[in-house]
């Protein structure tokens, strides 16, 4: 890949630490408008010059990315269905090649929104949800030929289709969107899409073979005591994002961690898709104390057994009985690990371990309820998580991420859409209907009443007061929004049921 913008040294620092554009993110996804060993030659020419306005500079040699959907607002009195089903071509994009940090996908895909301009890995399968609502399988086949595409372009599912988001992916999604597809069509979809399911398997499981007991992590995999493989969240890369550069950097003087620690431990939460939240923090109210690469997330196994599971059934598809049985055993071996290392039998809930402290974190998080989605929970189990998550999470919009408030965008009091929708589909897996009937009436309120105020949907939402705006993190809330307009569809579909 040619040089990018986030490759210039130091102008591209000076730019960001001088917050030159206002958004650490633009920089990065802007065009030149000429070679950039011209732009950066001319730079280090002239920048020590009198009178040399560098944000006069960076707007006469770049092109600021577009903005297709910020601020877009509906008719007051637009149902507000229609107007999602509006967004859906607000939100599309059709491939284009760009001189820039954009990676072209071959086929049509459905941003997020805002300042979220291209493809997200994991907020994708929840923006299909609402597409299948829609009727649009048109959209999702595209999208999943998109990431079938990145799969085989680098080996996994890039966070997004950035060149500076290269060396991480997101949540493995993958297999429950192929799922999602195959609805109806199961074995062709599988038989189409395993070479790409197994390929995605390979990344997170790279490194596995290297593993001992005196060497127990690399990359994404974890050797447990006991012999088994659990999962962690990692970047390739150990150098400030470019996106937040200004951001990482300042925060590196502030901790103890060697700066490239912090960095890769920055990225890795960026990889969760949780960033950022105290569930990744030593000290829950100390963002320096951030240590994600030291934790094997509960949520990302129970993810990987449901791509263990559907690997094991494409094989099957295919004949193929001894793969089917090795990826059916490693589901076997992971559910009862997950069981084992993230099941407090004290507390009655699923954390988070610490394979570095060989322990279990300690505060509560909704990804407590991924095991009730992918039905890694014993009924017991379940049992207990539902009376937790009724008892501490649930409040007047929704379930709150987290129960500390932090000023972090993925704590309290933050409700997020593709967490009300595993918490949701977690508890009628188990037949808790009451409580899963609560979400979704108190979540669609708070939505609509944030729409019938603003004529927008957004990226979050405050689930604890009555406004229902949401807050906190390093960026202000984004209107679109693709997973929101997914679950609130989803979500709603299953009422009318």
């Amino acid at each position: 890949m040619s040089q990018q913008i986030h490759d210039l040294g130091e102008l591209f620092e000076e730019v960001q630490l001088k917050n030159i554009l206002g958004d650490g993110k633009t920089f990065p996804d802007c065009t030149p408008k000429r070679p950039l060993t011209e732009i950066d030659s001319e730079y280090h020419s002239i920048k020590n010059s009198s009178g040399f306005d560098l944000k006069k500079f960076v707007l006469d040699n770049f092109s600021l990315p577009k903005d297709y959907s910020t601020n877009y607002v509906t008719e007051s009195n637009t149902p507000i269905k229609d107007h999602i089903n509006d967004l859906w071509h607000v939100l599309t994009r059709i491939p284009e090649q760009e001189n820039s940090s954009l990676i072209p996908l071959p086929k049509p895909y459905v941003v997020p929104g805002g300042r979220f301009r291209e493809i997200y890995y994991w907020d994708s399968y929840f923006t299909m949800l609402g597409l299948r609502e829609s009727g649009r399988f048109d959209l999702i086949s595209n999208m999943i030929d998109n990431f079938a595409f990145l799969i085989d372009e680098f080996g996994y599912i890039p966070n997004g289709n950035r060149s500076y988001f290269l060396g991480r992916s997101q949540p493995p999604f993958f297999s429950l969107m192929v799922a999602l597809l195959s609805e109806g069509n199961e074995k062709e979809i599988l038989i189409k899409y395993l070479p790409a399911l197994e390929k995605e398997y390979q990344f997170w499981m790279k490194g596995k073979e290297n593993l001992t007991q005196q060497h127990r992590c690399e990359r994404r995999v974890a050797l447990m005591p006991d012999g088994t493989f659990l999962n962690r969240y990692w970047d390739e890369n150990d150098t400030p994002r470019p996106e937040s550069f200004k951001e990482d950097l300042e925060l590196s003087h502030r901790t103890l961690q060697k700066p490239e620690d912090l960095f890769r431990n920055l990225r890795a939460a960026a990889e969760s898709g949780w960033d950022f939240s105290s569930r990744w923090f030593k000290d829950i109210n100390a963002f320096e104390t951030i240590h994600t690469t030291e934790i094997i997330p509960v949520d990302l196994n129970c993810l990987l057994v449901h791509s263990e599971n559907l690997l094991s059934k494409a094989h099957k598809w295919i004949g193929n009985e001894k793969e089917a049985t090795i990826y059916s055993a490693a589901s076997s071996r992971r559910v009862m690990a997950v069981r084992k290392y993230c099941w407090n039998d004290t507390t009655k809930f699923f954390f988070d371990f610490d394979v570095v402290g060989q322990k279990q974190k300690e505060h509560m998080t909704l990804a407590a309820a991924f095991p009730l989605f992918l039905q890694v929970a014993t009924p017991e189990q379940a049992n207990f998580v539902q009376h937790v998550l009724d008892q501490k999470f649930l409040r007047r919009g929704g379930f709150v991420t987290t129960l500390n408030k932090t000023g972090q965008q993925w704590d309290a009091p933050n409700g997020w859409a593709p967490l009300q929708w595993t918490v949701y589909r977690g508890l009628l897996n188990y037949n808790f209907n009451s409580l899963a009937e609560q979400l979704r009436r108190r979540w669609t309120e708070v939505i609509t009443r944030v729409y019938s105020q603003t004529g927008k949907l957004t990226e979050k939402y405050n689930v604890v007061q009555e406004g229902g705006d949401g807050g906190g993190g390093e960026y202000p809330n984004q209107d679109g929004f693709g997973w929101t307009n997914g679950v609130f569809l989803a979500i709603s579909a299953k009422a009318a049921r």
